[in-house]
């Protein structure tokens, strides 16, 4: 999406995306201390909501919200490209600024296509009965569970979504198809885990009288495909609208296109 309203829309974006990031912070460290953090290490729906939030909700919100400003990973200025594809800033360029630029420059979905798959596995892997049992037994693995997760989405993220400075690398076909395959991998597993009559993970102990492992699963279940749709479907529908809608002039697209050849370009004729 792009912003094409007054300063008062640039404003209440802003705002809004201000408040995306905090939620995703807010949430990335709500799982990950107690009682939720605790929490996940006895019983496996909650365990679940924790996997949910690092693999999908911290990634989706950070994206949007595009915090990076102000922590120091941006400069904040809007990345000057000439019709001649010259590439200017107005202050120093910081990571997330270099990372727009050679998104800008990047054909073809090689890239997306690629960080999809390294996010899947990792994904499946964090989910595998081994690892699961591991992280309900040893409480420090969730740390490098968060890091690897928020690592490995963080890319795909950036391309399906507008995070200033950076813009989406991708059509919007292909973004419907990143985010309903990564939906879909997440209701696989939930699937096959709460149709199971027995249990995947046998670090979790159920006593008589408390939660059986049968609802403990169940609810697992529904808790993976409830946050996973509610992150993925909005970025569905949303490109679908606009796809069908046909959001962008032909000829400004044509005009855009140009102008990435010619980043390209000058990229190639430096390197």
């Amino acid at each position: 999406m792009t912003a094409t309203g007054g300063p008062r829309d640039s404003a209440r974006a802003e705002r809004t995306r201000q408040v995306l990031s905090v939620v995703g912070l807010a949430l990335l460290v709500g799982v990950l201390v107690p009682p939720l953090g605790s929490w996940a290490r006895r019983y496996e729906f909650v365990q679940s909501i924790q996997f949910c939030v690092l693999a999908y909700a911290v990634p989706a919100l950070l994206a949007t919200g595009a915090p990076w400003k102000w922590l120091r990973l941006a400069s904040g200025e809007p990345l000057g490209i000439g019709e001649d594809g010259a590439v200017s800033w107005s202050s120093p360029a910081r990571f997330m600024d270099r990372y727009a630029l050679r998104a800008s420059r990047r054909a073809g979905h090689t890239h997306i296509f690629t960080w999809g798959l390294v996010s899947l596995a990792v994904v499946i892997f964090w989910r595998a009965s081994p690892v699961v049992d591991a992280l309900v037994r040893h409480g420090w693995l969730v740390l490098i569970e968060a890091l690897t997760l928020v690592a490995s989405a963080t890319p795909v993220w950036l391309a399906i979504v507008e995070s200033p400075p950076v813009r989406p690398s991708t059509t919007r076909p292909f973004r419907i198809g990143v985010a309903a395959v990564s939906m879909w991998t997440i209701w696989i597993v939930a699937y096959l885990n709460g149709m199971s009559q027995v249990s995947w993970y046998s670090a979790f102990h159920h006593v008589p009288g408390g939660l059986s492992h049968v609802a403990d699963q169940e609810f697992s279940a529904g808790v993976m495909w409830a946050i996973s749709a509610a992150v993925f479907l909005p970025v569905v529908f949303w490109n679908l609208i606009h796809w069908l809608q046909s959001e962008e002039d032909p000829n400004d697209e044509l005009g855009r296109l140009l102008r990435e050849s010619r980043i390209r370009g000058t990229h190639d004729a430096s390197a």
